[in-house]
């Protein structure tokens, strides 16, 4: 995203999730102390509290995170997939961060697009990521879909650096992987 702010970019991916033809005029869209109209903005006034109340700056600094969760073909309606997103994104965050839940139905695979922000509701901390945080998530959610008698995947597969496969790859689908799963990124 050369050339653009931090507030062009995040609104920019929250528009694309929020996009009504994915979202069914936005119904598919929950949020928790956000408004979805405007969660971008909320997110960067929080971000700049928690930097006035702190005098912290962080170098590459997270806005926001992304959880993708998909569903089996025909196993949940999109209503219910958005009740669940938010559930994950509710017991994974226990109440302490803004989110926005958006479900997208164009595809077979219902899914959900999970935004948080990186800073605290009362703008005193940042969301800590760690080692292993995708894979606690995956769990959380896996739990979610059995208390729901959802399918889950049973032995995911592994890139050979240990990343779990694109799901379009894990199905084995003839559609191309996205282009960044296609970029080999050498480690120093």
């Amino acid at each position: 995203n050369k050339g653009k702010t931090i507030a062009q970019c995040l609104k920019a991916r929250l528009d694309y999730v929020k996009n009504p033809d994915k979202t069914e005029q936005g119904k598919l869209i929950s949020a928790y102390a956000c408004a979805p109209e405007t969660a971008d903005q909320e997110f960067l006034l929080n971000r700049n509290a928690y930097i006035a109340k702190t005098g912290r700056r962080i170098r590459n600094e997270v806005i926001a995170y992304q959880v993708r969760q998909s569903f089996q073909p025909g196993e949940v309606t999109p209503e219910e997939a958005n009740k669940i997103g938010y559930e994950l994104a509710s017991r994974l965050l226990n109440g302490d961060f803004a989110f926005l839940v958006a479900t997208h139905d164009d595809h077979a695979h219902i899914h959900n697009h999970i935004y948080y922000n990186s800073t605290s509701l009362d703008c005193t901390r940042k969301f800590r990521d760690f080692i292993g945080s995708g894979r606690a998530v995956r769990r959380l959610s896996d739990r979610i879909c059995l208390e729901n008698d959802l399918s889950v995947i049973t032995n995911p597969k592994l890139h050979s650096k240990g990343r779990f496969l694109h799901y379009g790859a894990w199905l084995g689908t003839e559609r191309q992987p996205p282009y960044l799963s296609l970029i080999h990124i050498s480690e120093p």
